[in-house]
């Protein structure tokens, strides 16, 4: 059987970093990840479709292409690995046309580029959950543009040379009243303990020409949900940027409700 499949390119982002060729649709491809493979994975997935005509010399794609097609029997061929290190630093942010979220029971949601727009209203602490090419949680002081640019500034001693992440809700000042009450109150971030959490904020505060500190060595991001997702994710590097809108609950709930129930 001589069977046709359209091909995808796919980069994962979250839990591993990686460029796969797939005949899959891309959600189809986000329950493949979660059932479907002979390697066993359980969790969130975060991955971006790019531009099938994207080229880049550091990647063998049309080598890969040449040998891709579906299997003997007529089914789609689901994941032809191209690369899985330094993927993200070789792929211009024009070819990434959509990022997909992906729960752990294989549904998926897909989120599209928009503008993004600087909240008026924001604490004056943030804590940005960076997930591809490092994985810390920070607590820092940048807004999300700003801590993007900060983070992909080539005389940044410490910089990266393009960046996935996202800000996660945490309301500091009402954290700072509700630990003074009970210290012993479940942690708002996912492993991060309440009272690393209480002295990270008052030394940031305390220091003024201090940016940022560091909470967590991984951002933890398969324990947290997506709901406690703010604004969206940014994709930047030193002279570009795309911003993934998240929608409300409510936008998720009426579009996905399988989705929705798995955030």
């Amino acid at each position: 059987m001589n069977t046709q499949y359209a091909p995808h390119l796919y980069m994962i982002c979250y839990p591993n970093s990686s460029l796969v060729l797939s005949q899959l649709s891309p959600q189809d491809f986000g329950a493949r990840y979660n059932y479907g493979s002979a390697s066993y994975y359980a969790g969130k997935l975060i991955y971006a479709e790019l531009d099938i005509n994207y080229r880049n010399d550091y990647f063998r794609i049309d080598e890969a292409l040449s040998k891709f097609g579906a299997h003997s029997d007529g089914t789609p061929k689901a994941t032809k690995y191209i690369s899985s290190y330094r993927v993200l630093e070789h792929v211009d942010i024009d070819a990434v046309q959509m990022l997909y979220l992906a729960n752990a029971d294989g549904t998926s949601y897909a989120l599209q580029p928009g503008p993004y727009q600087p909240s008026t209203q924001e604490h004056d602490l943030h804590v940005f959950a960076e997930i591809d090419p490092v994985r810390m949680l920070t607590l820092s002081k940048f807004d999300l543009r700003g801590f993007g640019r900060w983070f992909t500034d080539p005389d940044n001693i410490i910089a990266v040379p393009r960046l996935l992440f996202a800000q996660v809700t945490l309301e500091v000042d009402q954290f700072l009243a509700d630990f003074e009450q009970n210290p012993f109150n479940p942690p708002p971030l996912e492993g991060v303990h309440p009272s690393k959490l209480r002295n990270a904020i008052v030394d940031l505060r305390r220091r003024e020409k201090k940016l940022f500190k560091g909470l967590t060595l991984d951002t933890s991001f398969t324990k947290e949900s997506y709901r406690k997702i703010r604004h969206g994710f940014m994709l930047i590097d030193a002279h570009k940027e795309k911003f993934f809108p998240m929608p409300t609950l409510h936008e998720i709930e009426m579009n996905n409700l399988k989705f929705w129930k798995g955030m």
